[in-house]
Parts: structure tokens; C-alpha cells; sequence
């Protein structure tokens, strides 16, 4: 009878290296490159507080240290959720005997939806120096993310080829998109207008796979770099702007307009009515404050201060 070859499966002996071999992983599985992206900053920043993690002596208890910080809920759930992916992998993969997050459970988060009144959001638009580039490609990426709610990932990854200008519609491919699922968003007029213009400025010598949203340069345009964009203008507004504000101002608008819920769920692809339930809610509570406001009866009953007595018989 022949011998079995055991190959013993070599364990890396760095925690970059684990990293590395986790975000092939990830890779191979096809998830998005913005998601990717965050799985390295999460499990990176991490290991760079606690350099010393990366032994299952002292594992566990830099976890507690980490997430026992005064963080809001969200960030708690997000650290857990790319961490705890992480750990499971290690665990498969021998790294580490039992993953550190088996018993920390999700933080409760209400949400907080932070949008932009109309009148901040008409100042907004006039910021961008549309005679650049950059300008330009600011203006209509904030139109385009107002009209549609689209993911500021999704809409920096976006090519020539995925616009219809006459068809007014972008299509967001799987391979980018966030629910891993292809979608084609409709486009007002104006968007598209604006699109057009952006398509007109790009340098003739490059090529189809620069994206539409990039630098003036060509390069492709980060989150984060976006992000910096919005903080410009809103050192100029005197109000906060981001990028997610700007979608959460979509879904608010959207509804106060008249569409309902499902449609707007549908228009952010999100994969259950929870996220879509907390748009209507404010819309819901914004009425019920400019009922109680305009009421007829407020003129025709005002309502006494003071607790009237009841007559005994």
C-alpha cells in the first residue's frame, strides 16, 4: 500500500500577508473593488493599532480593546462586519483557533438620514466652475446622483459605453455594482445634458475605459476624493455636504414629490424595505409637523393654555 502525502498547508507568517492572501480570496469570489477596498482599510487599521494581534495569545483581548471604543453604532457594525469576515477566513485557514467576534453581536443603529434642504442643494449647483473640467465633472455627477440616488462607487466607475444619451438611461454593471446584480437607471433630460457636455471635454486620446466621472487628468476619481470635492463646496454653502447626503437627498425629494416607497427602493436597490422604511418615516413626520403648523382649526379653535374646569352636576 502507498504512503499518503500529507501536505501540510504553510500558515503566513505575517499579518500583511494574511491580508493579502484573504483580499485574493475575497477576489476570486468577485466582489466589488470598492468593497474590497474597504476590507483592506478595516483589517489594516486594525493591525496597525495592535501590531502585536497577530498572535492568538494576544488576539482576543486587542479585539475587546478595539471594539470597546466610543464609536458610534454604525462604525461598530461596519469594524465587526469586515473584521469578522476576516477572522472566519483565518479560522479555515488554521491562522487562528476560534474566530474573536464569536460572541460580539451587532450594536443596534437607528440610522440618522442627513439631506439637504432645497435651497442649500440650488446653491450647491451653482458652485462648480463649469468652465473645467473638474467643474464640469462635478456639476453633473452631483445632478446625476440627485436624479437617481446612484452609489457615489457605481457612479465613479461608470464608462462611456454605459451611457444612452438618447435612450436616457446609465446602466450599472454587475461586476461594479454594490447588490452584485446589473441595473439600469433612467436619466432626466438635464443629466443627460450635462453628461454630454463632460463627454465633449474628455482629451481625445483616452480611451474607453477611463471613466466618465475621472480626474482632469484621466485617473479615476476615489469615494474619498469626491468627498474632498463636496468639502470645498461646502466650506463655500456653510453646511456639511457628502457624498451619501446627496443620495439620502434623493430618497427625501423623491418621496415628498409624490413616489411611493417601492419605487424609491427599487431606484436604490435596496435589497429590503428597512433602509427605504426610515425615508418614510421623516417624510411621514415632516407632514405630520406641517399639519400640526397649518391646521384650519388652529384659527378657528385656538387651544387655551390653561386646563379649563369641569362643571360638577
Amino acid at each position: 500500500m502507498g504512503k499518503i502525502l500529507r501536505i501540510d498547508k504553510k500558515i503566513p507568517g505575517t499579518w500583511q500577508d494574511a491580508l493579502q492572501d484573504f483580499l485574493f480570496w475575497k477576489q476570486a469570489q468577485g466582489i466589488a473593488p470598492r468593497t474590497l477596498t474597504d476590507y483592506r482599510k478595516h483589517i489594516t487599521q486594525f493591525f496597525t493599532r495592535y501590531p502585536d494581534a497577530y498572535n492568538p495569545a494576544n488576539l482576543r483581548q486587542r479585539v475587546l480593546e478595539y471594539m470597546a471604543e466610543d464609536i458610534m453604532p454604525a462604525t461598530f457594525n461596519l469594524r465587526r462586519e469586515y473584521l469578522k469576515a476576516f477572522f472566519s477566513w483565518c479560522v479555515r485557514e488554521g491562522i487562528f483557533p476560534r474566530n474573536p467576534f464569536h460572541d460580539i453581536p451587532k450594536k443596534k443603529d437607528p440610522g440618522k438620514i442627513r439631506h439637504l434642504p432645497e435651497d442649500v442643494l440650488q446653491r450647491l449647483l451653482s458652485l462648480p466652475d463649469r468652465s473645467t473640467f473638474s467643474g464640469l465633472r462635478d456639476y453633473a455627477l452631483i445632478l446625476l446622483t440627485l436624479a437617481t440616488g446612484i452609489r457615489p462607487g457605481e457612479a465613479l466607475s461608470i464608462l462611456p459605453a454605459d451611457i444612452n444619451l438618447r435612450g436616457l438611461s446609465i446602466t450599472i454593471k454587475s461586476s461594479v455594482s454594490k447588490t452584485r446584480q446589473e441595473a439600469v437607471l433612467p436619466i432626466p433630460p438635464q443629466v443627460a445634458e450635462a453628461i454630454r457636455e463632460l463627454l465633449n471635454a474628455r482629451h481625445p486620446s483616452w480611451h474607453g475605459n477611463v471613466p466618465v466621472f475621472c480626474s482632469y487628468s484621466g485617473r479615476p476619481l476615489t469615494v474619498d476624493e469626491f468627498g474632498d470635492r463636496l468639502e470645498r463646496y461646502s466650506k463655500k454653502l456653510g453646511t456639511k455636504v457628502t457624498p451619501y447626503m446627496l443620495r439620502h437627498s434623493f430618497a427625501i425629494e423623491t418621496l415628498r414629490g409624490g413616489a411611493n416607497a417601492f419605487v424609491v427602493q427599487a431606484m436604490l436597490r435596496h435589497s429590503t424595505m428597512n433602509m427605504t422604511r426610515r425615508y418614510v418615516n421623516l417624510v411621514e413626520s415632516d407632514l405630520r409637523e406641517a399639519m400640526a403648523k397649518a391646521n384650519p382649526l388652529n384659527k378657528l379653535m385656538p387651544q387655551a393654555h390653561r386646563v379649563r374646569k369641569l362643571r360638577r352636576d
